[in-house]
């Protein structure tokens, strides 16, 4: 049996083997061009939104001290113009990672909750109210579309497509529209019979209608007649309304994860 550190939140009830498989799955799915291995880390460099495509990702313990790898990973990011970002997981390595680095002087920020479907029921593409359409569109333009909605600039869109079309797992994505308006859009990942739903956002005007659920119904439908049996997602922890309504869609908690920089508010 896999052993999985209660560190710093886990959820007893899930198989630690199929947590162990959404872990990977979302570093694969969230894997960028720029990338190195260093003793043991997973070194990520995107210039993108996302910090899981921009930080350190403690996979093994290797061989040196944390304090000599750390002293290694800076100068890299500040060649590429990133702050150093660490993402702690009850799987980051070596043990106690967390506390070391909390006594090097690095601040603890954005805690995020990984959610997981664990057997994923078989799930009808839900029938449409009059003026809403769902369509796949390809993953440069979807992309700028969730770039568009978030506001993102126009680096992180190009970085975010960069990431999605050179992506070692599939992805579809999907734009849900209102009256022929782009109002919601999101994207799944899928590996063998495990699916990962991504970048599920709604514009602002229009939340609190229904339609992320209806979105993200849509996906797991798809990806369920995919031979997909298992779902899994991220979500941030204060973010109590999405994840209420994943709680609807059947998601529980089962780990959470964090990052740790120097300056928080630079990252």
């Amino acid at each position: 049996m896999i052993a999985v550190r209660m560190n710093p939140v886990i959820a007893r009830q899930f198989d630690p083997h199929l947590l162990s498989r959404v872990e990977d799955a979302g570093l694969n799915a969230s894997a960028p061009p720029q990338q190195r291995w260093l003793d043991g880390w997973l070194v990520r460099l995107s210039p993108g939104k996302a910090k899981r495509a921009r930080c350190i990702n403690a996979v093994a313990a290797g061989r040196m001290p944390v304090p000599n790898k750390l002293a290694l990973c800076e100068p890299v990011y500040a060649q590429a113009e990133l702050p150093l970002i660490v993402r702690i997981t009850p799987f980051s390595e070596p043990i106690g990672l967390d506390a070391t680095l909390d006594a090097m002087g690095l601040q603890r920020f954005d805690d995020t909750r990984v959610m997981v479907l664990q057997d994923l029921p078989a799930v009808d593409v839900p029938s449409l109210p009059a003026g809403i359409s769902i369509q796949s569109i390809g993953l440069e333009a979807f992309a700028q579309r969730v770039g568009a909605l978030r506001g993102s600039p126009l680096s992180q869109r190009l970085a975010h497509g960069q990431r999605l079309v050179q992506s070692p797992v599939p992805f579809r994505a999907f734009e849900l529209r209102l009256d022929n308006e782009v109002v919601a859009c999101g994207q799944s990942a899928q590996e063998a019979d495990l699916v990962g739903l991504y970048d599920i956002f709604t514009a602002e005007a229009v939340r609190g209608r229904g339609f992320a659920k209806l979105l993200c119904t849509h996906l797991l439908a798809e990806a369920r007649g995919q031979g997909a049996r298992h779902a899994y997602l991220q979500v941030d922890g204060d973010n109590h309304a999405a994840r209420a309504a994943y709680h609807r869609l059947g998601f529980g908690d089962a780990y959470a994860y964090h990052y740790r920089s120097r300056d928080p508010s630079a990252t």
